[in-house]
């Protein structure tokens, strides 16, 4: 099931919420925006890099944290923006205990893939209490469905060779026991809710590009 604009998805281990603004449908599969609100206290699925996608965050309201690359950049003012490189460890965090902070993330290149993932995999385990506090899955299930997407996100707290090795190791056992890598109960789930996307102030407009502008 494709994603379309104005799908709202939770993460309730993260403590977020995605709107859909432009879904990957609508730029050939390789672009992706949407706004992130990020309830205090909420954070991001642990470190992490996107191997061969482009994040950048835009400030709306609030204070996002972002860590890049061994340092903490602070957004705390309407149309700041980090873009954190593919390839590039990374984790966001809530900044403020006062109110749920609101971003807006491009995501650019394999766009669909990432919708796939987050949106779909990680966010229906989360739901259904499959995750561990930080909303990564449990060993096994994060063999499976690390291994099948180690293009879209690849977490950080071990070496990728190291990874690689203990996934492949715990395959056979996770698919005996009943696991699979993408389940497409979660692909055709319907989202909760659907909403229009929020008017944003020119300083974050201006910083987006048009929906069919050049991929960077």
């Amino acid at each position: 099931m494709a994603v379309h604009p104005g799908e709202v998805y939770y993460n309730p281990r993260c403590r977020e919420k995605i709107v859909i603004r432009t879904p990957a449908a609508h730029t050939g599969g390789e672009r992706a925006v949407m706004d992130l609100y990020v309830e205090p206290g909420g954070f991001a699925a642990g470190y992490h890099i996107h191997p061969y996608s482009e994040e950048i965050f835009t400030l709306v309201r609030g204070s996002l944290r972002v860590h890049v690359a061994g340092r903490d950049i602070v957004l705390d003012e309407a149309g700041q923006t980090v873009t954190v490189p593919a390839g590039t460890v990374h984790r966001w965090f809530g900044n403020t205990e006062k109110e749920t902070s609101f971003a807006v993330v491009e995501l650019v290149n394999r766009a669909e893939r990432f919708e796939q993932l987050i949106l779909r995999q990680l966010f229906g385990l989360a739901q259904d209490g499959k995750t561990d506090a930080e909303g990564r899955p449990h060993l096994l299930q994060h063999a499976l469905t690390m291994r099948e997407f180690s293009d879209v996100l690849r977490f950080t707290d071990r070496p990728w060779p190291v990874q690689r090795i203990v996934n492949a190791a715990l395959t056979p056992v996770a698919r005996l026991l009943g696991y699979r890598a993408c389940y497409q109960e979660y692909l055709d789930r319907a989202p909760q809710e659907r909403a229009e996307p929020e008017e944003l102030p020119d300083v974050v407009a201006a910083k987006l590009r048009p929906v069919d502008g050049p991929v960077r």
